[in-house]
């Protein structure tokens, strides 16, 4: 919906259909489901019927790698390609962090964000222990921020100060501003709905401090290989 598909419900080739295919071991053909974005990016859309392929998955065979079996099928077309999940700690989100490389973890500062964060790097960390060893996380990252307000400024001190030493707090800061939510009720991008504004600048920002950490990771692979 936030890219302009305002009938989500409607589509007959969703996220959801092709995980069930792949669970049911049919073939399956992802291009027939990616949709192509005037802005330049492809997507492969969810729906209401993602949450109820949770339930589904409990007792699939290889449960934890199905959106892995999904993304591999398509990930030589892409120089990036993007995982967006839904805040829960459910199987979906177990998936998601099988098939990543790395993990950004936006977080509000809010307190019951900040609790919930805790629990959200235990179950990274368990990931990387028993599925994904090549798993690592890039950074947390400071959305809906109200920079002028005592709860934000303490919240964002207190993350700093529980994960600073261990995990990248990305310095950009994703600002609140009512203009994001104007962009998503036109489906539009920020970029493309307001981007001379400070929420597009944000963005662009932590684009660069992300493309800097893929580029590090990259050269650190290289000198491996060396080794």
């Amino acid at each position: 919906m936030s890219l302009g598909y305002s009938r989500p419900d409607d589509l007959a080739n969703t996220l959801s259909t092709i995980m069930q295919d792949i669970i049911d071991d049919k073939s399956v053909d992802i291009s027939k489901s990616i949709l192509h974005h005037d802005e330049g990016v492809d997507l492969l859309p969810s729906n209401i019927e993602l949450s109820g392929l949770e339930v589904r998955l409990i007792n699939a065979i290889s449960r934890e790698s199905v959106l892995k079996t999904c993304i591999n099928e398509v990930k030589k077309n892409y120089d990036t390609v993007l995982i967006d999940c839904m805040p829960s700690l459910g199987m979906l989100t177990i998936n998601a962090l099988a098939a990543a490389d790395s993990v950004v973890i936006p977080t509000q500062p809010h307190y019951l964000s900040a609790k919930g964060l805790e629990l959200l790097l235990r179950s990274v960390s368990k990931v990387k222990r028993q599925i994904n060893p090549h798993l690592r996380i890039d950074g947390i990252l400071m959305t809906m921020v109200m920079p002028r307000t005592n709860i934000s400024k303490e919240i964002t001190a207190t993350v700093k100060s529980a994960y600073g030493q261990r995990i990248k707090v990305f310095d950009t800061q994703i600002p609140h501003s009512i203009r994001a939510v104007e962009a998503t009720a036109e489906g539009k991008s920020i970029f493309a709905y307001d981007k001379g504004g400070k929420v597009a600048a944000a963005y662009e920002q932590f684009g660069k401090e992300v493309a800097e950490i893929g580029e590090k990771q990259k050269n650190r692979n290289r000198a491996d290989c060396i080794r």
